[in-house]
Formats: structure tokens, C-alpha cells, sequence
């Protein structure tokens, strides 16, 4: 048996996308997404990794929820309306996760359930020389019986992580009600490589791997290459280059964009793919040139590795607002380039509150009351 929580207004996210796109009769989920949602528990300030025998200290440590909880944070706090199915222990770690994911971000939870007994995913991650090392502790959980929706809801959007030789249901039929996919995938563990195998890749609107995953699927030697190849299995196909920032095809016109990355001191990278993920669907749904997806993508990602933890460090769009003001005046920058790159931002961002940089994330699982 399972128990529902009750339902939560969701957060007012300051920024809607979407505004001058939406009508009466649109879907109320933005977007959509499943997963196993962890506890996460990130040290940082480490200077190098712990050695055997030893006890190493950090100067830095986060909790936050983790695992599809990264993504659905990073879509959430863009200003999306987002609904997570997930399940959650019944311990402390899932009362928090959940707490933080519906009160603390506006997620919609009411597809999730919490089950008895269950106790939650646990990750320990330890951020150190732009790295970072996990590890991670579990159990499948139980049989939902049925608590868990046979459909998913109607939504502009879904995001699914794709695994070598597995269908999942919910994908056909999130494609088939008019959502758009957007499909990222992890390391294929088998070496095989096979791009036959990502099954449900003929479902979806975007792809996007990073350039190692890339060029192993489609056998090329070059992240470029490999997109274009990737284009001809979808209608987006985005190649994130590291250090050298992004590149993606527009498999339906031809169009190619490339934007570079920016260059930030990084603090901790956990999340950083969930959140440039999120950024591209925010300006594919705005219907924004393939470029400026890109940038956006990109910088959120960039904006996010200067915090830590995963869905700590997701950015609000106070957080891009402050940013942009603080580097328009900063003597690096040529600030006739960044109008170029970023003046599609002027439209959207609110007036920034706070001087950046800002800094959001608590150390702890929670208070027990407030402290001055």
C-alpha cells in the first residue's frame, strides 16, 4: 500500500517563459518527468581525494535532494510547471525531499507516493579539483501497484534518461499525447555502444549526450560529426564539448549553432548536465533561435558549478538577473559581445534584488526552528 501527500500550490517561479505562448486550452504540465529521486550529500573543499587510513576534513558540505530530483529543480526554478513521479521512503530523508521538491521548489508531486517502509537512495558525493566522487547506497523499490499513473499527464514536455536495450512505456506515450522528449543517457556500462539500442530515441525531439557518448554511439571521431550523424535520429541534436561549450544540429533545416562555454572557477559540477538539459527545453518551448538555447543551456550549467550540490545550485532567474548585471560591468568582459550573445535576456529578466554573486544553499537536512 501506498499514501499520497496532499497537494501544494506551486511556487511563483518570478519568470514565465512561456507567457506570451500560453492559451486557455494548453496542458497544465510544462513538462514531465520520472525517476528515482536520492538524498545527496556533497562535500566540498576537499583538496585532493581521501586517502586510505586517514580522515579528511571539508570545508563545504550541502544535503538536497538528488538523483531526477536535479533535473525537476533546474526545469522548476526556470519558471516550467513540473510534474515528478517518483517514489519516496518513508523516513526522514524522503520527508525532507519531499518537503524541499513540493514547498520549497512548486513541483507537483501529485503523481509521486511515499511507500512504507522503504527507506530513501542515499549519495555522498566529494567535490574536489573540478571532479567529483560518489558513492551511493540503495534498494529497488517495491512494487507501486499501480499507484504510480499507467499515462503520463498531458504536458508540452518530458525528459527521460535513456538506458542501452530498455523501452520504457511512459516515453511512447508521452510522444504519442504530443509531448516533446528530450532525452539525455548515461554510460554505457556493456561497451557495446549500440545506437539501435537507445530504443526510444525514434520518440524523441532532442538528444542530448556529451561528446565521448557522442562519438562512441555513432563511431565518428569528432563531437561535430557525431551531432550531424545524431540528427538523422532526431529533430535535435545537441553535443556538449566540455570546456569548449556546445554544439547542435537542427536535424529538420540543417541549422548548426555553436556557442562557447564560460569560463567559471567551479565549485562543484553535480547537476551541471540536468541543468543545461533544463535550460534547453526552457528556450526550445520559447520557441527561442537554436543559438540562443545553447547560450541559456550553457549558462545556467556555468551559473550552477559555482555552487554546490545538485539541485542546490540550480539557478533561479534572480540568480541569471544578477549575474547578468554583475558581468556587463565586469573589466574581463567585452561588453559588446555579451549583448550580442545575451541580449535575449533583456526581455525576460526581472531587476536583479541582490548583488551577485549570491549564495543559497544550507548545510543541513534542516532546522528545527528559525535562528537569527
Amino acid at each position: 500500500m501506498t499514501t499520497a501527500r496532499g497537494d501544494q500550490p506551486q511556487q511563483d517561479a518570478g519568470v514565465d517563459p512561456l507567457v506570451c505562448l500560453r492559451e486557455p486550452t494548453d496542458p497544465a504540465c510544462d513538462v514531465f518527468l520520472t525517476g528515482t529521486v536520492f538524498l545527496d550529500i556533497i562535500f566540498t573543499g576537499l583538496d585532493s581525494a581521501p586517502v586510505r587510513g586517514t580522515e579528511s576534513w571539508a570545508r563545504g558540505m550541502g544535503s538536497s535532494p538528488g538523483g531526477v530530483a536535479n533535473m525537476a529543480t533546474a526545469l522548476a526554478r526556470l519558471g516550467l510547471r513540473t510534474s515528478l513521479a517518483a517514489a519516496f521512503g518513508d523516513d526522514h530523508y524522503g520527508e525532507y525531499c519531499w518537503d524541499a521538491l513540493e514547498q520549497g521548489e512548486g513541483i507537483d508531486l501529485s503523481l509521486s507516493r511515499t511507500v512504507p517502509g522503504w527507506h530513501s537512495p542515499v549519495t555522498v558525493s566529494m567535490a574536489y579539483e573540478g571532479e567529483r566522487t560518489m558513492v551511493s547506497h540503495g534498494h529497488e523499490a517495491p512494487p507501486l501497484d499501480g499507484a504510480l499513473p499507467a499515462y503520463p499527464p498531458h504536458a508540452r514536455a518530458a525528459v527521460a534518461s535513456l538506458v542501452p536495450g530498455r523501452a520504457e512505456d511512459w516515453v511512447v506515450q508521452a510522444a504519442r499525447g504530443g509531448a516533446k522528449v528530450f532525452a539525455d543517457v548515461g554510460w554505457d556500462d556493456t561497451g557495446r555502444w549500440d545506437l539501435a539500442g537507445l530504443t526510444d530515441l525514434t520518440h524523441c525531439e532532442a538528444f542530448l549526450p556529451n561528446a565521448a557518448e557522442a562519438m562512441r554511439y555513432t563511431r565518428t571521431d569528432c563531437p561535430r560529426a557525431a551531432a550531424r550523424a545524431l540528427a538523422d535520429k532526431v529533430r535535435y541534436a545537441v553535443v556538449t564539448l566540455g570546456s569548449e561549450g556546445a554544439y547542435a544540429v537542427d536535424g529538420g533545416t540543417g541549422e548548426t549553432a555553436e556557442v562557447p562555454a564560460i569560463q567559471v572557477s567551479a565549485l562543484d559540477p553535480t547537476g551541471a548536465g540536468d541543468v543545461f538539459v533544463a535550460g534547453f527545453v526552457t528556450g526550445t518551448l520559447a520557441d527561442w533561435p537554436l543559438a540562443d538555447r545553447l547560450a541559456f543551456a550553457g549558462l545556467t550549467a556555468a551559473l550552477s558549478v559555482q555552487e554546490f550540490g545538485g539541485s542546490l545550485s540550480a539557478p533561479t532567474w534572480g540568480e541569471i538577473a544578477a549575474w547578468w548585471q554583475h558581468v556587463q560591468g565586469h573589466e574581463s568582459q567585452d561588453p559588446e559581445a555579451l549583448r550580442d550573445r545575451y541580449a535575449f535576456l533583456e526581455r525576460l529578466l526581472p531587476a536583479p534584488a541582490r548583488p551577485w554573486p549570491l549564495r543559497r544553499a544550507v548545510p543541513t537536512i534542516g532546522f528545527r526552528a528559525a535562528h537569527p
